[in-house]
């Protein structure tokens, strides 16, 4: 071990101290803190709550004064019921270790539970809210119960007198009645994996029209197999009807939403999976009695209707007679409308020839060529009208036009003064200055002037 020793290395006592290097000194704290806490109960609020890659669970437990690091491994993630998020109040059992390469201590935790609220009682509100988010509550996916099942399976455990109340219950309803038993513990440890056995057997067989999964009263605990996320989809993925009867009627469980149907108690399913057969044989007995009822009614009718017609009937010779004056009737008629039809024809051909005639086309065409010879004279005295019009129109704007030529001004006399090199008109004397060139524009030409002197309202600057 290399050591720096900055004192008097003559001095002996000095020389007997020992001098850790830092990795000696977090190794010996270590086995200390981990050999002296094997095992403690701690309480905190959980703060920066984070999950690696790796699954472990990462936080902080702090109190009013104080805070710790802590960790979950994730082999020791399965007996948790609930969720540990920022802020929740927990305790937790663990054992105390110290990471060398930091020099920081903290607890790894074996088992943690919130406080206040029952462990359980959080994973049940958590599961609930997790499933219904999926739409496992969802009516959409309740399947209906059968009226009448040929075969009823009760799922639960023979030692209890949940199954004796309800083979008792079914037979009194509905005698003789095929009931299948898939016996299973209801709880304690193992209980939710023979139940999801026994609901994966029951579909895998499919012999049976309705399953009662049941189980007497008990508490939170007690009733914990049936708020397993196991059990609650194993009914879900079934094809066969589910009926739950779990616990009172106060009592309930996971299953008791994913099932298709909730029996307040296990006697109560026994009641609502099978129908009470004197209840069926007075509702045969009385359609039955209405059947005959209504079948004598009909054929009562029938012979009463069979005895009118037969009233009715006549000697078939006289009949024919009958029929043959019919005939002879029917004829003269349809010869009668046959001529009065082809002279109203005839009468309506007569009509169309007049009226053809009367717009037969050369007439039409002569009558069209005198309308076209008084249009075109009309058209062309309304052209030479409007070409004179237009003439003395255009007379009326040149003359305007002439009046209003710069030019004319200018043949008058008259010019225009313009600035160079801007071209501006100049209007006023006050506008140009002493000994600059401008432009006058005449009638004829132009000429480039410069100003010697000007003048206004009497006054002269030269």
């Amino acid at each position: 071990m290399a050591a720096n020793n900055f004192d008097d290395p003559n001095d002996d006592a000095r020389q007997q101290r020992k001098i850790y290097s830092i990795s000696e000194l977090n190794a010996e704290l270590k086995a200390l803190i981990e050999e002296s806490f094997p095992f403690v109960w701690i309480f905190g609020e959980i703060s920066n709550f984070r999950i690696p890659a790796s699954g472990h669970f990462y936080f902080t437990m702090k109190d009013g004064s104080s805070q710790i690091g802590a960790v979950m491994f994730r082999g020791q993630q399965r007996h948790l019921k609930f969720r540990p998020e920022d802020g929740m109040s927990v305790t937790g059992m663990g054992r105390l270790g110290v990471y060398a390469p930091r020099g920081t201590y903290q607890i790894i935790l074996e088992y943690l539970e919130p406080s206040g609220i029952g462990a359980l009682q959080i994973a049940f509100e958590k599961l609930k809210k997790r499933l219904a988010d999926e739409g496992c509550f969802d009516d959409e996916y309740k399947k209906p119960l059968p009226f009448l099942p040929r075969q009823i399976s009760i799922v639960t455990s023979l030692s209890g007198s949940v199954v004796h109340d309800m083979l008792k219950t079914i037979n009194r309803r509905f005698a003789n009645l095929h009931i299948q038993i898939i016996p299973v513990k209801v709880q304690g440890p193992g209980s939710a994996e023979e139940i999801v056995a026994a609901l994966e057997l029951l579909n895998a067989r499919n012999e049976a029209d309705v399953a009662v999964l049941a189980r007497g009263g008990g508490s939170l605990e007690d009733l914990q197999a049936f708020n397993t996320e196991w059990v609650a989809r194993a009914i879900f993925a079934s094809k066969i009807p589910i009926i739950s009867a779990v616990g009172h009627e106060t009592d309930y469980t996971i299953c008791d939403f994913v099932a298709d149907l909730r029996a307040p108690t296990p006697s109560a399913a026994a009641e609502l999976v099978v129908p009470e057969k004197i209840e069926l044989q007075r509702r045969c007995h009385d359609v039955l009695m209405r059947l005959k009822t209504n079948i004598n009614y009909y054929f009562d009718r029938l012979r009463f209707k069979l005895k009118e017609k037969s009233k009715r009937l006549v000697d078939p010779r006289r009949n024919l007679e009958d029929h043959r004056l019919r005939l002879d009737d029917f004829v003269t008629r349809l010869n009668r409308s046959f001529c009065l039809q082809v002279r109203r024809e005839r009468e309506y051909l007569e009509f169309w020839q007049d009226r053809l005639n009367a717009n037969n086309p050369e007439l039409f065409m002569v009558k069209s060529k005198q309308k076209l010879e008084q249009i075109v004279e009309k058209l062309i005295k309304s052209l030479i009208i409007y070409n004179h019009s237009k003439k003395i129109k255009t007379r009326e704007l040149n003359a305007k036009l002439e009046a209003l030529n710069p030019l004319a001004i200018l043949a008058r006399g008259y010019s225009v003064t313009r600035t160079i090199p801007k071209a501006a008109v100049v209007k006023d004397s006050q506008d140009v200055a002493l000994d600059q060139d401008l432009e006058v524009m005449l009638a004829k030409g132009r000429l480039i002037c410069r100003v010697k002197g000007r003048s206004q309202d009497g006054q002269k600057n030269i």
